[in-house]
This record gives C-alpha cells, structure tokens and sequence, in this order.
C-alpha cells in the first residue's frame, strides 16, 4: 500500500500542485469568498486529487511516448509500466468522486457548469478517441485551461464579473505558451511514439516563436492594469526572456529546451511570490 500511494504521489506531479491550487484560492478570496469550508475543499482537491487526475490519465494514454522520452521518469513525469495502469485509473477516480459531488452540490448551475467543462477537459486532453492534447493549438488551449480553469471556478463560486476577464485572458495566454514551450522539448519521443502536437506540427523554431509572443502579450495586459499589477506584467516578461535563446533552434536541438522547461518551473515559484505580494498590498489598501 505504501509503495502504491507513493507512485500515486509522484504520477500526480507535486511540483505542479501550486499551479492549480493558487489560482482557485487566490480568485476565491479575491473575489470576495472567506476562509470557510469550501475553499479549503477546494485547495485540498486542486492539490491532489485534480493533478492526480489530470496526469495519471496522461500516463496512461502517453505511455507509449513516455518510455522513449528521457524526461520521463522523475518529477516531469512518470513511467509506470502497464499493470499499475489500473490501479491509476481507479485511484484518480475515487480519489476525484467526493469533491465533485460537494462541488455539485454547494455550487450554483453556472459553477457547476464550469466545474463539469473543467473535469471534461482535463480528461479530454489525453483519453483515447478525444486527445485534445494531439490537435495542434487546441492541445496548448486545452492545456491552459487545466489552470485557468481552478481560477475561474473559484470566482464562480462568489463571483465571476467582467473585471476579472482581462487577468482570465493573461492567464489564459501565460498557460497556451507555457504548454507550446514544453511541447517543444518533446518533438523527437512525440514524433518516435505517433504524437501529434503544437510543436510537432510547427516546428521547435516556430512554437518557441508564438510561446515568446503570447507571453509578451500577456504580460502587456497585466501592466496596462497599472500598479500594483503592472509588476506581475513586469515579472512575466522574465517567461519571455527565457524563451529568447531558442528562437531560431532546429527540431534537433529540441530537447535543448529542456533547460528553460526547468527554468520555467522555478520562474513560477518567483511570479508567484510576486502575485502573493501584490494580492497582500491591495488586501490592505
């Protein structure tokens, strides 16, 4: 049992954890919400059992790319051999099954609308016969949505105005082009296992190119707000330099990209701290 949860913890990417998470407890607060029950349901779901769901389906689905990528294996992804596929599958749907029953339950029709595209698009990315994730830029728009999505629901459940849409779209464009800037790393074990995706279809070149220009453009979003979130815009602009060494690199030179994948991680952790900041500061003015 032991070494069972200990696969599930890693198949289920904690390193990634912040990053569906944040979104929904920060747009729950923001929004109005308090520290109550629901927000830490939400927290605890789109901490664990969300990613659970979201990665171990991927797993599953990828697994003939993922034994010939050698990313594979750690904290950018597991290899479970087919057997424990099972026990993935069981596991992220049982795992999942309280939480969706609360959040239909305590929501209204348009968050539990939102709630059910969330959960329609998280298995829709990978499941077979669907796999969003394998046609070209629905697969960073799906992606980006695994993110946005948390944040949306958590300013659905107090409420969703149209002053939140200009920060909805910087993160929604943050998230396409971080999802085009992974896909690149992957073009050669994509290609070996069949994949189709954002990057194989255009190339490393070119899908390093639109990652670099839509984060520019959702960082001039957010510092067109003005302060204090003009500095979140100003912090994004580092996602846009961490692109720039790739812009001209050959689909052979694509696991390259690795690096700035890596970069990319820790990046987040500093935006973060930023968002925190600037969500403190207008908390007390």
């Amino acid at each position: 049992m032991k070494a069972t949860l200990q696969k599930l913890f890693w198949i289920s990417r904690p390193i990634s954890w912040p990053n569906t998470a944040y979104p929904f407890a920060a747009a729950y607060l923001i929004a109005g919400g308090r520290i109550d029950l629901t927000l830490l349901i939400g927290i605890v779901y789109f901490l664990g059992p969300y990613n659970l769901l979201m990665y171990g389906i991927n797993d599953v689905f990828d697994y003939e790319s993922d034994i010939q990528n050698p990313r594979k294996g750690g904290i950018e992804g597991m290899r479970e051999q087919k057997a424990f596929h099972p026990t993935i599958m069981r596991a992220a749907l049982i795992s999942n099954l309280p939480f969706v029953v609360y959040f239909l339950i305590i929501g209204d029709w348009w968050s539990r609308i939102i709630f059910a595209l969330i959960i329609f698009f998280v298995v829709a990315y990978s499941i077979a016969h669907l796999r969003f994730k394998e046609r070209a830029v629905l697969d960073a728009a799906t992606s980006s949505l695994h993110f946005v999505g948390p944040m949306i629901f958590g300013l659905s459940l107090v409420q969703l105005d149209a002053a939140a849409w200009p920060y909805i779209c910087a993160f929604f464009l943050w998230g396409m082009a971080s999802q085009a800037l992974g896909a690149v790393q992957d073009i050669i074990p994509d290609r070996a296992g069949g994949l189709d995706s954002i990057a194989t279809f255009f190339g490393a070149r070119w899908t390093v190119r639109i990652a670099a220009t839509l984060y520019t453009i959702a960082a001039a979003i957010m510092i067109v707000q003005g302060l204090p979130v003009l500095l979140v815009g100003l912090a994004g602009l580092m996602y846009v330099v961490n692109c720039l060494h790739y812009l001209n690199i050959s689909d052979a030179q694509s696991p390259s990209v690795n690096a700035a994948w890596r970069r990319f991680i820790w990046l987040n952790f500093i935006t973060g701290f930023i968002i925190t900041m600037v969500i403190i500061f207008q908390a007390l003015t």
